[in-house]
């Protein structure tokens, strides 16, 4: 049957104190909203709306090509449902309704809510339930003598018995789209807020002889983001995630706390990851591949066996291939490292090319930008570039060329050449002995000199 999704984001987020709407806030490198999205899509939906506030146009820019849709004011949840009709005209099917601000919730649970909604014809709404640690101010689901789900009360208006129930409302719900228009126009706003709350379809659809169920997740599928603190906890309830998956799909982490990952993070197998690592945005790393403590990569491809690190950076459009070395404190910046290729101390290699098996020494730069534009360095295949090298871009070494400790190669260098740029070497004999006594005289009268400017002077004799 059709499939409907309906996101909920149109909520400030003043709690966040942030001029980023709250929806926008990251998780492992993705928006709050980008997960929900993400997830959603899984399902295949056949019409996706996200409900936003004015001037929210970042959002509606982060969350296309779904369909944004504003809600003017803050009048409830299900006002906010109601500001999507055009979006999501009556139907058969069913209609998710979500929130932007919970990452977690995964498509199996979404799956089974959409089961449970198209079991029977007569179900009108299900609900997504969860027994927090502490109910507080959730809203309880109220069951009948069979098990059905027969209201939702929102904690403020609840009885003290109601108040002892522990199975809350997460507030994501699986509605019948041939009646989901018709029981939002019924929902009325006498409550202790004068708002207009979606709980209350549950109760008009019961009233009217449907039947509503629920579906039962882990509260932490459920953990909303309403502060800083709790932005923190949802990244560490995400990285915990990723970890768990990388290790399940065959990958050692030497210390799982301590390494980062980001949403998009692609982990062979057999690939080890020591501590204190951090993957950003894209990156892809192939089997049996070795990443060392302290690295850094964004936006890099490792091949198989490669190795990374310690201490090392790889920046966007950083590509290692097979058994290729990059070592501590090397930083490589949209540059290939072919097959065997080692640099493996101390050097950036940017805009460039290193070739199969060549040997990039310590200390080696290339010299890339000119301060206008980037250039590109070619070095060949079997090259070998000594310590302390600036290549001056564009430049090329061909393949097989040697090029000198301590030179700066501003032009080609042809296959099998040797390249050595220095200054002559000067010698005069005696000259540092003579320098040191010189330097230890003049520092010895400079200590007399303020030894005396230091001692308190006499007074003058009385005439």
């Amino acid at each position: 049957m059709e499939l409907a999704a309906l996101i909920l984001a149109a909520g400030k987020g003043t709690r966040m104190k942030s001029e980023l709407p709250k929806v926008l806030h990251p998780v492992a490198g993705r928006s709050m909203v980008g997960h929900v999205l993400d997830t959603v899509a899984g399902l295949k939906p056949a019409r996706t709306a996200v409900v936003i506030g004015p001037d929210m146009e970042a959002v509606a820019g982060a969350v296309a090509p779904a369909a944004a849709v504003v809600q003017p004011e803050q009048l409830g949840t299900a006002d906010a449902v109601k500001a999507a009709r055009e979006a999501l005209p009556a139907g058969e099917g069913t209609v998710l309704v979500l929130y932007g601000d919970t990452p977690f919730i995964t498509r199996a649970t979404l799956e089974k809510m959409i089961a449970a909604r198209q079991a029977t014809p007569r179900t009108a709404v299900v609900v997504l339930g969860f027994r927090p640690p502490d109910p507080g101010a959730y809203g309880r689901l109220v069951l009948g003598a069979k098990g059905g789900l027969e209201a939702i009360v929102e904690a403020r208006d609840a009885s003290p018995e109601q108040l002892a129930i522990d199975l809350c409302n997460s507030g994501v719900m699986a509605i019948d789209g041939a009646r989901l228009w018709a029981l939002v126009d019924a929902v009325g706003n006498d409550n202790a807020k004068g708002e207009y709350y979606l709980t209350d379809i549950v109760a008009i659809a019961r009233g009217q002889g449907l039947a509503c169920a629920y579906i039962e997740a882990d509260p932490e599928e459920l953990s909303g983001v309403n502060s800083r603190a709790e932005l923190a906890v949802a990244e560490a309830i995400m990285q915990q995630r990723l970890r768990a998956a990388a290790m399940a799909n065959g990958a050692t982490l030497i210390d799982p706390t301590t390494v980062w990952f980001c949403h998009d993070t692609e982990i062979g197998r057999d690939v080890t990851i020591g501590p204190n690592v951090f993957f950003g945005p894209g990156v892809r790393v192939a089997d049996g591949a070795e990443i060392r403590a302290f690295s850094h990569l964004e936006g890099a491809t490792l091949g198989e066996e490669a190795t990374v690190g310690p201490f090392a950076r790889l920046r966007p459009g950083a590509v290692v291939a097979r058994g290729a070395r990059v070592g501590n404190f090397v930083e490589v910046k949209n540059a290939t490292l072919e097959e065997g290729a080692k640099v493996n101390h101390l050097t950036y290699i940017g805009d460039a090319r290193v070739g199969q098996g060549a040997n990039v020494g310590a200390g080696t730069i290339t010299c890339n930008y000119d301060g206008f534009l980037k250039h590109h360095t070619d070095i060949g295949a079997g090259a070998f570039i000594g310590s302390n090298t600036a290549l001056v871009a564009p430049v090329k070494i061909g393949d097989g060329a040697i090029v000198g400790a301590g030179s700066t190669v501003s032009r080609d260098v042809e296959a099998d050449a040797l390249a050595v740029e220095r200054a002559e070497t000067k010698t005069t004999p005696g000259w540092a002995r003579m320098f040191r006594e010189k330097k230890a005289a003049e520092k010895a009268a400079r200590k007399r000199s303020e030894q005396q400017a230091a001692q308190p002077k006499k007074p003058r004799a009385a005439e």
